[in-house]
């Protein structure tokens, strides 16, 4: 009976210990990623499909105003930099593209930290979690949201397919470590299931912060 309880003990303490390491794990990872990644959000006003076309026109109209301005931009903190300073055009350019195909909805224009789902990117996944980003809202922004990563990239090099260059690829590696870098971009057992963990992790914080 002794040795029945001192068994339960200590897989009670594994079992406790291996769950405090897969939160340290989940933590670290999602930070760095957030670190290193700046992304746009744009929601649409409806469903209805001209508000959703016209969701995608304001995002082909912000993106390529931010490749036109990004010029040798190399990192996130002048990423954020360079939109802060020129949120006044954005706001300008996304308006003007609402108004030019005959709506009259308002945008509101945010830099901030939001929450984000998991999202797939060609062979590159990025794990649920709070992610830096410019967030527009259009109209009463109660349509589906569209995603894409502004940094690296700076202006999501293949909307059509939602997948990263070779060039975007190499700027995001030198922004984590190997073991970042592997979890978004291997495709294994060992990397899946790391992937899963922070996953996991990411969306309870984000579910008990909406709460």
């Amino acid at each position: 009976m002794k040795i029945f309880k001192r068994f339960l003990c200590v897989l009670l303490l594994f079992v406790c210990y291996t769950f405090i390491c897969a939160i340290s794990y989940a933590s670290s990872i999602s930070s760095d990623l957030s670190d290193s990644v700046f992304r746009l959000h744009i929601l649409a006003n409806s469903d209805s499909e001209e508000d959703q076309n016209l969701k995608l026109l304001v995002r082909d109209s912000v993106l390529s105003y931010m490749k036109e301005i990004s010029g040798n931009v190399s990192s996130k903190e002048e990423v954020i930099s360079l939109m802060n300073e020129h949120l006044n055009d954005f706001y300008d350019i996304a308006h003007k593209t609402i108004l030019d195909n005959g709506f009259d909805y308002d945008v509101k224009l945010e830099i901030g930290e939001f929450d984000f789902p998991t999202k797939v990117y060609g062979d590159i996944s990025l794990p649920a979690g709070m992610y830096d980003a410019l967030r527009i809202e259009i109209g009463e922004a109660g349509g589906h949201n569209w995603w894409c990563v502004m940094f690296p990239t700076l202006c999501f090099v293949d909307v059509s397919s939602g997948s990263l260059d070779d060039e975007s690829k190499e700027v995001l590696e030198s922004n984590l470590n190997d073991e970042e870098f592997e979890l978004i971009s291997e495709d294994n057992m060992v990397a899946n299931l790391k992937f899963k963990i922070v996953e996991f992790f990411e969306d309870i914080k984000i579910s008990l912060a909406s709460n």
